[in-house]
């Protein structure tokens, strides 16, 4: 009789990417026996893919882990480990500080899972988390065995050279690298096969992207228009953006490119010039709102998102109200906005904090002003009609729920199946969704 398959449980936090991520950990641990269940409880190896980005990220992940001391003594050949950002940044201190760990690994060495695993079967621990030469997709299966529904994630960009005073991501993912083009459309071409028909392409910087392609390198604009040509693929994405990266070519293919959807995540983080050379993000405020103006004049309906830290080391009131300025002139569709927390190892980590309840009230305030440019972005909608891509059943009896083309959820009554691509009009506008019914 063959081997009982093993029970494997993935715990993901943070980004999009880690999502893509442990996709392809489940894939690679496939190999060596290992099915995805949905309860640690289940799991013969519990994987925690680990984010670095919010505040007191690692002491997160030892309190998660402690969780599962019971089930380690209850079942003591139980492998547990911890991948991502998180482990990258803390390595063997994981190993040493929780001994229940058998397995940690960077974000850039999960192919060699099925190693670590054969490894850990023979009572040792295992500990990667170099920066190998050899890029880890390079050894993975170009065809997805895991998909989301009718919409998938693809990493097609890896790593940042910008090094953001703030930021872990040079430190955890490593310099930029870009996949080849043909394998990026090997995999889009995969998906969609598989019934996928919306793809976010997916990296930390992913504008700076430039595959090889064996007589060149292609920018995320061409790649853009190629993958649009593949049959059965509707709708394209792209996040996170850096304005320095957003080329006049990208630019344009907002306008000439109607699979492209009309919203775009550029992150500016502040409104003040000051704080914006203290974080060294290389543009101003200015610069960044012509650079919108641009986007919005080949493309009038896109909705623009972003990120924003508040309290960063230094900031005033006056560079607060910078940024307050920038939101208004801007017109926000949707935001994340956080207070500063110093991570270890990054330049503004030594500098002075700014008063936490000063940085709580600006934080409210700036989330204030958000919310009700969000809410005046889904008021605006209801009358038209846009493209809404159903993706589950809704919480009320006959409901579907979809994502529309500016990437807003949209509820409508109907018999739609997952992965029907209808015309909706939109009829009411709820706090974070809209209503809408069938055209």
């Amino acid at each position: 009789m063959p081997d009982a398959p093993k029970k494997l449980f993935i715990k993901t936090y943070g980004c999009q990417m880690n999502v893509y991520d442990s996709e392809r950990m489940a894939e690679a641990l496939g190999g060596n026996g290992y099915e995805q269940v949905g309860t640690p409880e289940e799991a013969d190896m519990i994987l925690l893919n680990t984010c670095h980005i919010r505040e007191k990220a690692a002491e997160k992940v030892y309190s998660e882990l402690g969780r599962y001391k019971g089930l380690k003594a209850a079942n003591p050949d139980l492998k547990i480990g911890v991948a991502g950002c998180v482990a990258q940044a803390e390595g063997a201190e994981i190993l040493r500080r929780q001994p229940l760990v058998d397995l940690v690994v960077g974000p850039q060495s999960y192919h060699r899972l099925p190693e670590m695993e054969a490894k850990l079967r023979d009572g040792g621990t295992a500990l990667d988390t170099d920066f190998p030469e050899e890029l880890k997709f390079d050894h993975l299966p170009g065809a997805r065995k895991a998909t989301r529904g009718p919409t998938a994630f693809l990493t097609v960009q890896e790593g940042c050279d910008k090094f953001c005073a703030f930021c872990v991501v040079p430190y955890t993912r490593g310099a930029e690298v870009s996949r080849p083009v043909s394998r990026v459309i090997a995999e889009a071409e995969a998906l969609v096969a598989q019934g996928v028909r919306e793809i976010t392409l997916l990296g930390q910087n992913v504008n700076a992207y430039h595959g090889p392609d064996g007589s060149g390198t292609w920018g995320l604009a061409r790649l853009i228009r190629r993958l649009a040509e593949i049959s059965g693929l509707d709708r394209i994405r792209f996040t996170t953006s850096h304005p320095r990266d957003m080329d006049d070519d990208l630019i344009a293919a907002h306008g000439d490119c109607e699979k492209l959807m009309p919203y775009l995540h550029l992150p500016v983080q502040s409104g003040s010039d000051r704080i914006l050379k203290r974080m060294n993000r290389g543009h101003t405020a200015e610069a960044y709102i012509r650079l919108v103006e641009r986007i919005r004049a080949v493309r009038p309906d896109i909705l623009m998102s972003g990120d924003f830290i508040v309290g960063f080391p230094e900031e005033t009131e006056a560079d607060f109200q910078a940024t307050m300025d920038l939101v208004a002139e801007v017109g926000y569709g949707q935001c994340y906005s956080f207070k500063y927390s110093a991570r270890p190892g990054t330049p503004a980590a030594e500098r002075p904090l700014v008063d936490p309840a000063e940085a709580n009230d600006r934080l409210h305030r700036l989330q204030a002003l958000l919310a009700r440019q969000q809410q005046q972005a889904q008021d605006a909608m209801v009358g038209k009609e846009v493209g809404v891509l159903f993706e589950k059943p809704g919480r009320l009896p006959g409901q579907m729920v979809g994502k529309s083309d500016h990437l807003h959820a949209v509820h409508v009554t109907c018999d739609a199946a997952p992965g029907v691509l209808a015309r909706v009009k939109i009829t009411e506008s709820g706090p974070n969704s809209l209503g809408g019914m069938l055209v």
